[in-house]
């Protein structure tokens, strides 16, 4: 093979490369014209968002707009709430997950959630709960030992608990907690994690570990994540919705994208004066 041959195959290969970072991603799960109420009151009004596979999403915006209403109707926890009710749809795997048909624990175990609050199970041990949410499910697994270092592996959690899988969960720190319950959810094989403010309740250092986990763990999961940390989307997040809602109005997305773009070329005034913190 000639020098100038052996160039143009690297160069192909180069551009091969370059087209699949760039390709869009298939939609793992979609939420199409969105709108919920509880009882008579309206609040939220037609969300539609694409989740592109093994990306993070970020949803943004002040408090009480919203983004954990939201978040809790991708997998059908919002349904749990009395006097809840939901209109549109959300399509994972080609249909709507609200469809009669359609097994709502199901969805869970295919959708995990992670909550504000670390809420492990504080006198199970820390390798019984890694392996609850198969027990709770009835989810049939083998290779046990190997579930718990998988899970804890990517939780960003296996190097500080290898040795004491059988003290109490209770005993871990606050950012410790939150990586084994995002391990516990891990155990049941979701395609999506819903992440509700995970960090809210950390310090920096556990914050920053919990983002370093997010990073890895989008390379084989989708993550939705809502946050009030705009320098937390900017780094975790390849796509960000920012939601609003006005006085006595339900919220709705006012902008979504590329978070890049988002933060910094908006194309609504609004969305410039909150991710520079005017408002919120």
């Amino acid at each position: 093979m000639s020098t100038s041959e052996f160039e143009e195959i690297i160069v192909l290969e180069e551009q091969l490369i370059e087209a699949e970072a760039t390709a869009p991603r298939p939609v793992e799960l979609a939420a199409q014209d969105v709108s919920v109420w509880f009882g008579k009151r309206k609040v939220l009004e037609g969300v539609s968002i694409d989740f592109p596979k093994n990306t993070v999403t970020a949803l943004i915006g002040p408090s009480g707009c919203g983004k954990s209403t939201f978040i809790r109707t991708l997998n059908r926890l919002h349904e749990l709430i009395p006097g809840a009710a939901l209109a549109g749809q959300v399509v994972y795997e080609g249909q709507d997950i609200y469809s009669k048909d359609v097994d709502p624990v199901h969805i869970r175990l295919k959708i995990g959630m992670v909550f504000q609050k670390p809420n492990p199970f504080p006198s199970m041990t820390i390798r019984g709960n890694v392996l609850s949410g198969l027990k709770l499910s009835g989810m049939k697994r083998s290779g046990h030992d190997e579930i718990v270092e998988e899970t804890l592996t990517k939780a960003g959690l296996w190097k500080e608990v290898k040795d004491r899988l059988n003290h109490a969960a209770g005993d871990l720190s606050g950012g410790q907690q939150q990586r084994l319950v995002i391990a516990r959810a891990l155990a049941v094989n979701p395609h999506v994690l819903l992440m509700d403010e995970p960090c809210s309740a950390l310090d920096p250092a556990s914050t920053l570990k919990i983002e370093e986990t997010i990073r890895d763990l989008s390379s084989s999961v989708t993550i939705v994540i809502v946050t009030h940390n705009m320098q937390q989307a900017v780094r975790v997040a390849d796509n960000t919705a920012f939601f609003l809602a006005s006085e006595n109005e339900p919220g709705h997305v006012v902008e979504q994208g590329v978070t890049t773009d988002i933060f910094g070329n908006p194309q609504d005034q609004r969305t410039l004066d909150y991710v520079n913190g005017r408002f919120g």
